[in-house]
Order: C-alpha cells, then sequence, then structure tokens
C-alpha cells in the first residue's frame, strides 16, 4: 500500500498542474459517473493529504476524496507545462521509484484513450490525470471531509508541536504492541508496513513492547525519526532508510535493499550485527525485524 510520503506527493502535484484549473471529470469505467457529474466543469481550489487519504478542493465547496488502498494509482500526462511523476502509487515499482516521463518530447493533443477500468479521469488544458484501483473515491462535503480528518491521528509529515504530543500520549495510553500501534491510522497516520518496520529497527525497539512501556522521550524518539525519514521520502519519491554507507560504492541512491534495514530482509544477516533478520504476522502484514538489536 502506498504510504504517506507517496500521499503527500500526490497532493504537491496535483497542486502543482491542476490548481486553480477548471478541470472536466469523468468516470470511463462508469463507477464514478454521479461524482464525476458533481465535479466537472468546476475549478480545483486545493490539494491536501493527511497520512493515506488525498482530498482535492473545488471551488463549489465539493471534495474528491480519494485513498488509493493496496491496488490504487494516478497516472499523468501533459504537455511540456505539465511537470511531475508520470505515475504514483501501487503497485510499487522496484525500490518504490516512481516513473517520469519526459513530455518536452512527447506531442500533447489530449488524453490518451483510457486503458483498463479507469475510476476517474481529470483533463485541464495541459494535462491528465487518471485513477483506478482506489479503495476510495467518492464526492463528498467539505463537513464530511472533516469528519474523515476527526477520525485519524497526527501525521508526521505535518509534525506541528500539537501533533508530536498527540501522538506520544496516545502511545503512552496503550497496552498493544507497539509495531502494532504504528500501523494504527488513528494513533499515527500514514505510516504502513515499510516505515514501521524501519523505524523500529533505527530506534531498536522490541516491536512486542506495549506502547505504556515506553518512555515519554522513547516515543518521542520515534516521533521525530518517522517524521524524519518520511519527510525524506517526500523529497525523494521512495522509502530510503538506510545512510550511504549501506549502498554500492558510488552510488547516488540505493539498488533494491539497499535502501531498507530489515524490511523483506527475512534470513539475511543484520546490517549492524549480522544475526539473522525474522518476519512473521502482525496485525495481517509481514513484521521484519532484528531480534538481536531489537530486544
Amino acid at each position: 500500500m502506498p504510504e504517506g510520503h507517496s500521499v503527500r506527493r500526490l497532493a504537491q502535484q496535483f497542486g502543482d498542474v491542476f490548481t486553480g484549473e477548471t478541470l472536466y471529470v469523468s468516470s470511463p469505467q462508469g463507477r464514478f459517473t454521479a461524482g464525476a457529474a458533481l465535479l466537472d466543469g468546476q475549478v480545483l481550489t486545493d490539494s491536501r493529504a493527511h497520512g493515506k487519504h488525498l482530498f482535492l478542493h473545488f471551488d463549489h465547496a465539493v471534495v474528491l476524496h480519494v485513498h488509493l488502498g493496496l491496488y490504487g494509482a494516478w497516472d499523468f500526462g501533459g504537455d511540456a507545462t505539465f511537470r511531475g511523476a508520470s505515475s504514483i502509487g501501487a503497485p510499487r515499482k522496484i525500490g518504490e521509484s516512481e516513473l517520469f516521463a519526459d513530455l518536452e518530447e512527447v506531442a500533447y493533443s489530449g488524453p490518451p484513450e483510457p486503458k483498463g477500468a479507469v475510476r476517474v479521469r481529470l483533463v485541464s488544458r495541459h494535462g491528465w490525470a487518471d485513477l483506478r484501483g482506489a479503495t476510495t473515491c467518492a464526492a463528498i462535503t467539505e463537513a464530511e471531509a472533516r469528519a474523515v480528518l476527526a477520525r485519524l491521528g497526527p501525521d508526521p509529515l505535518r509534525n506541528r508541536p500539537e501533533d508530536k504530543t498527540g501522538f506520544v500520549t496516545g502511545l503512552l495510553s496503550r497496552k498493544t504492541p507497539v509495531a502494532a500501534l504504528l500501523m494504527d491510522q488513528k494513533v499515527i497516520a500514514g505510516v504502513g508496513n515499510v516505515y514501521r518496520a524501519e523505524v523500529l529497527f533505527r530506534q531498536r525497539l522490541d516491536p512486542w513492547l506495549p506502547g505504556n512501556a515506553l518512555s515519554a522521550c522513547a516515543a518521542g524518539l520515534l516521533w521525530d525519526d518517522t517524521a524524519a525519514v518520511m519527510a525524506d521520502g517526500v523529497r525523494d519519491g521512495r522509502i530510503i532508510t538506510t545512510p550511504a554507507a549501506y549502498w554500492e560504492e558510488g552510488a547516488v541512491l540505493p539498488a533494491g535493499d539497499d535502501a531498507h534495514y530489515v524490511y523483506k530482509r527475512e534470513g539475511l544477516p543484520c546490517r549492524v550485527c549480522d544475526a539473522p533478520v525474522a518476519m512473521t504476522e502482525l496485525v495481517g502484514r509481514k513484521l521484519y525485524w532484528c531480534p538481536a538489536c531489537q530486544q
């Protein structure tokens, strides 16, 4: 599932290429016809991300709410002024890299014929965006958008002082294992399976440690590290949690699993202590950790 850094990059890209534009909205697949009709011909005024949720705000106070889920992705295209990634979402590419097209070499004459099950298509003067496979795609009111936000925990990519305080308070009040709490979007919004495994390793925390067994200082450091690596993900367009010392010599960015300490490295030697990386399931997702380092 795309994690919070990908959705934040989506919000930034929509802001860069669509905000202030009149958008022509359709549902080639047919499953969003009524919602598309509510949005068609309106001006996009704002694009916001909170955790794994994207909110596209239009000038008539209707919001396009999208949660990509496991299989959702946006594809983009347009003329030379339409800059950005050509695909963001799932299925993730090797290393979670996004795709980029050399738009200056592409003659733009409008969007292509829809391919596959395009739930919603947005078209402006300069480009287009197609959504496929999302768990949630709904035209909602501003009040309904606020209600969705009220159900979510703090987003580390906002990283306001009150967000950190809310996270620490929520973590320390729960007996649930910290590895499960990091996947609870009511506790912290935007963290998925990769960030969970990596920040727990970076902080040398036992995944089964109850939230209320952490000190306030340890919980605060966990928040700070999560905010830092997710901000790096927004900048890089992929999740990289290891320093350059672990990459192939001379590499500008890591290749393959060099980007991670433990994620999807079960059975391989820990990068720090050489003990085998372990894997099990927790809250329905695979959990990776080093039993020696994370005691």
